[in-house]
């Protein structure tokens, strides 16, 4: 199984947009994906995530309403829609994938994780 970034990551000024995306290659359809994010000084937390078999997905309630998560099953891209990014929203960003089902926004039994992606936004 392999995890990458397609794109993503940049800097914004506060209320702007930004789109995430990560491929997953050789996973099982019934897994797990999902966007976490670290920013200096505190714990990764779980900013959404989604089981890409039925679409039941988790959000972190301070991005409800602004992130959207989406997959392709086609291409095996997972993608997050960031609209109305505030300063807060500043983090690195990674993709993470699980077999079977998500358990929330936990983050423990991700085994693959993808490299970081800078989400700056100013002002």
């Amino acid at each position: 199984q392999e995890l990458r970034l397609e794109s993503g990551g940049g800097s914004v000024q506060a209320g702007g947009s930004l789109r995430l995306s990560c491929v997953a290659s050789g996973f099982p359809s019934r897994k797990c994906m999902g966007w976490f994010r670290e920013a200096p000084g505190k714990e990764r937390e779980g900013v959404a995530v989604m089981e890409t078999f039925n679409d039941y997905s988790y959000y972190s309630e301070s991005v409800s309403g602004r992130f959207t998560i989406s997959h392709n099953n086609a291409n095996n891209t997972l993608y997050l829609q960031m609209n109305g990014l505030k300063s807060e929203d500043s983090a690195m960003y990674y993709c993470a994938a699980r077999k079977g089902y998500c358990d929330e926004l936990r983050i423990a039994g991700y085994n693959y994780w993808t490299q970081g992606t800078q989400v700056s936004v100013q002002g």
